[in-house]
């Protein structure tokens, strides 16, 4: 309970509380608003760390069973927030522009990718003969290239989620989610649909603090994720080891090894060769 409450406070501190003005608000954000003040909707800070933390428990799940979740915000005031928040936990991210079809057409983005890596290759190696114009141009395309796609460059699958600042502005993202049954999680302002979402953080999506204080939360709840996993592989390593070892101390008939000086005493005896002498009668 007290740790609820420290959360709340730092959720106020940060402005998480502050919605979108009466006449732009969405009716059905109706059950996360607390209040109106002077023209301005007050979000329920009780159903934010709801929300919130519901979220953080799905995806440190999430990340534990070793599965990506995409960072959304093409948004200028969430960028760099979701940049360093998403390459801390190795996760792939698309803060500049949403690509159409970026989910729903990933093999053709997929070779956009490649065709970038292939003019970094082609850039470093000074093996190929390039003239200064044509360097010029490549070194061009490869900025705008990694622009764009230089987040989800070692995303090699659709992921298994995604995570929008907006879902009101990445409305793109959030509809090829849904067509491919992927979960999704986002910040939800007054003037956005939850029912949209599968889990959605009632919060202010526009005030730098708010987007900062809701993404590093979640992404703390990621690392504890990927540390999980990490020690449950140490763990079955270790197990596959004492396995290892204790099979090597068995035969193939099941009989313990033995040290050598017993390896003598219990070898089987070998069979006398030869013809038995017959016996004479006197």
């Amino acid at each position: 309970m007290s740790d609820n409450t420290n959360l709340q406070q730092q959720l106020l501190e940060a402005g998480v509380h502050f919605g979108h003005l009466r006449k732009k608000w969405n009716p059905k954000m109706l059950p996360y608003i607390f209040a109106e003040k002077k023209g301005i909707h007050i979000i329920d800070l009780n159903k934010t760390v709801e929300g919130l933390t519901e979220a953080a428990a799905a995806m440190k799940q999430i990340a534990k069973s070793g599965k990506k979740i995409l960072f959304v915000a093409t948004k200028k005031q969430a960028k760099e927030i979701v940049t360093e928040c998403a390459q801390k936990v190795n996760m792939p991210y698309v803060t500049d522009r949403w690509l159409g079809g970026m989910l729903t057409n990933f093999s053709t983005i997929r070779k956009s990718v490649k065709k970038m890596q292939s003019i970094e290759k082609m850039l470093e190696d000074s093996s190929i003969s390039i003239n200064k114009k044509e360097r010029l141009t490549l070194a061009r395309d490869r900025v705008k290239m990694e622009k764009v796609l230089g987040g989800i460059a070692a995303m090699n699958r659709t992921p298994s989620a995604i995570f929008m600042v907006d879902i009101s502005h990445e409305h793109i993202a959030l509809a090829e989610a849904k067509r491919l049954g992927i979960t999704t999680f986002g910040m939800v302002d007054t003037n956005s649909d939850p029912n949209k979402i599968d889990f959605a953080i009632p919060a202010n999506d526009d005030a730098t603090k708010s987007i900062a204080i809701i993404t590093n939360y979640i992404t703390a709840a990621i690392i504890e994720g990927l540390q999980e996993r990490e020690t449950e592989k140490d763990k079955m390593e270790d197990d596959t080891e004492e396995g290892v070892d204790v099979e090597a101390a068995y035969d193939e008939n099941g009989i313990a090894a033995s040290s050598d000086g017993n390896k003598e005493n219990n070898a089987p005896r070998k069979k006398a060769s030869g013809t038995r002498r017959p016996t004479t009668k006197k």
